[in-house]
C-alpha cells in the first residue's frame, strides 16, 4: 500500500477509540537502538535509508504497554454506562493504574512520591505529575472523558498543566467539550499550556469568549479573579521595603503592564488577552478562525483591538516585561498582548472582513477612532524612528571624543 493510499484510508475510516493503541507512549531508546544492526553485509554508504535488524521492545516497555491496554479496555467499557463508575471508583481504579506503572518502571513509588493516607484526587494529581508521560496518548483520552463525566477537575487541571494531551483528535475532543459547558477558565488554562491549536478550535473558543453563555458566567470571573489576583501581588511587591534598584524598576514596569491588561476591559475580554498573545497560533489559522466570527461578534471584537490600541497610544512607555514572570514570579505578564500582536491581529480583520467592515454602517464609527489612533502612533513611531537614525550618526561622535 503507498503512502497516499494509506492517508486516504485513514481519512476515510478514522480510527475510533474502541482498541488501544500499538505503542501509546514514546518507547525507551536505551535498550533499543545497542540492538539495532544492518540487515546487509555491505549496505550503501551513500543512501539515506539503511535497513536495520534487531528491533525488539525493551521488557518494563512491553509491561507497560500491556497494563496501558488492559486499562483502557477496562475504563472504555465502564464509561459506555457511566452510571455504574463513581467519582471514587474511578480515582480509585486510576491511581491502582498509575502505581503499577510506577512499580514497572522504577520499581516502587518510594523515591518518586510520599503516598499519605487520603489517596483520593490528590494523590492521583500527584501520580500523574510524575508518571503521565508513561500513560497512552489513548488512555489519557478516556481520563479526560472520564473527568468530564465525574466533575474530577483537578484531575483534568494536572493533565492539562503538565501537557500531557499531546494527540490532537484528543485535544480537539476537550476543547469542544469545555466550550460546550462554558468552561472560560479551563479553555484558558489549555491556551496558556497547548502548543498548537486548529482553526476549528479556534474558532470554537473565539465564539466563546465573545459570546459567552450565561451558564459560563461564573468559570469567566475565575479567569477574571486571577488577573486580580495578580496584580494584587505586584502591588504588594512595589510595597515591600526591601525592594529597590533594578527589582524596583521591574515591579513598576510590570505593574503599568498587568495594569493595561485589567482595566476596562470585561471578564469575557480578560479571557481572549491569552488568545491575542498566544505564540501557538499561526496567522493562517487564526485568520480561518475570524471567518467563522459573526457581525456582532466581529464588532466586539473589533470594540477589543481598539481599547487595546487606544491604551498603548496612552502609555508608550509600557511594553513587554518578560523578566516579570522569571525574577518577580508574575506568571501573566507573559500574557498580555503586545502592541505588534495587536496591530497584527488587527491587519488579519481587515484582511478577512474587508467587505463586511465597508457594508456595515454600523462599524464606520469604530473604525474611523481607531484610524485615529493608529495614525498617532504612526506618528510616534516616524518620529522614535527619526530620533534612532539621529543616535546612530552622532554615537562614532561622541565615541570618538
Amino acid at each position: 500500500m503507498t503512502l497516499l493510499e494509506q492517508i486516504l484510508k485513514s481519512s476515510t475510516n478514522p480510527q475510533t477509540n474502541s482498541e488501544p493503541q500499538k505503542y501509546p507512549f514514546t518507547l525507551s531508546t536505551q535498550e533499543i537502538i545497542p540492538l539495532l544492526k544492518p540487515k546487509l553485509d555491505n549496505p550503501d554508504p551513500y543512501s539515506p535509508l539503511q535497513p536495520l535488524t534487531g528491533f525488539q521492545i525493551s521488557k518494563p516497555d512491553s509491561k507497560l504497554i500491556e497494563s496501558n491496554s488492559k486499562f483502557f479496555k477496562k475504563l472504555n467499557r465502564l464509561l459506555k454506562s457511566p452510571n455504574s463508575l463513581s467519582s471514587s471508583s474511578f480515582i480509585e481504579m486510576l491511581n491502582s493504574f498509575l502505581e503499577k506503572i510506577g512499580e514497572i518502571k522504577f520499581g516502587g513509588l518510594e523515591s518518586l512520591i510520599v503516598k499519605d493516607s487520603a489517596e483520593g484526587e490528590g494523590y492521583s494529581c500527584r501520580l500523574l505529575e510524575k508518571l503521565g508521560s508513561f500513560v497512552g496518548r489513548d488512555v489519557i483520552g478516556l481520563i479526560i472523558e472520564g473527568s468530564f463525566v465525574l466533575g474530577n477537575w483537578e484531575i483534568l487541571k494536572t493533565i492539562i498543566v503538565n501537557k500531557l494531551v499531546i494527540d490532537n483528535g484528543v485535544r480537539s475532543d476537550l476543547l469542544y467539550k469545555l466550550v460546550c459547558k462554558g468552561r472560560c477558565d479551563f479553555i484558558c488554562l489549555c491556551l496558556r499550556n497547548f502548543t498548537y491549536l486548529e482553526s476549528s478550535d479556534l474558532g470554537m473558543i473565539l465564539k466563546c469568549f465573545l459570546s459567552p453563555s450565561k451558564d459560563g458566567c461564573s468559570f469567566i470571573n475565575l479567569v477574571r479573579n486571577d488577573w486580580e489576583t495578580e496584580a494584587t501581588n505586584v502591588i504588594e511587591k512595589l510595597s515591600e521595603k526591601k525592594l529597590s534598584g533594578k527589582k524596583l524598576g521591574l515591579a513598576k514596569e510590570a505593574a503599568l503592564l498587568l495594569m493595561l491588561a485589567y482595566d476596562q476591559f470585561s471578564s469575557a475580554e480578560l479571557c481572549m488577552h491569552f488568545l491575542l498573545s498566544s505564540s501557538s497560533i499561526d496567522e493562517v489559522v487564526f485568520s480561518s478562525a475570524l471567518s467563522k466570527l459573526n457581525a456582532e461578534e466581529m464588532f466586539g471584537f473589533i470594540r477589543y483591538l481598539g481599547r487595546w490600541l487606544s491604551k498603548y497610544e496612552r502609555f508608550p512607555q509600557v511594553g513587554p516585561c518578560p523578566k516579570g514572570v522569571i525574577t518577580l514570579g508574575l506568571s501573566l505578564c507573559q500574557w498580555v498582548p503586545s502592541l505588534e500582536d495587536v496591530v497584527k491581529c488587527f491587519g488579519l480583520v481587515v484582511d478577512e472582513h474587508f467587505s463586511s467592515l465597508a457594508l456595515h454602517s454600523e462599524f464606520h464609527e469604530e473604525l474611523k477612532g481607531i484610524e485615529m489612533v493608529v495614525s498617532s502612533l504612526v506618528s510616534e513611531g516616524r518620529l522614535c524612528c527619526s530620533m534612532a537614525s539621529l543616535i546612530e550618526v552622532l554615537k562614532p561622535e561622541f565615541e570618538g571624543a
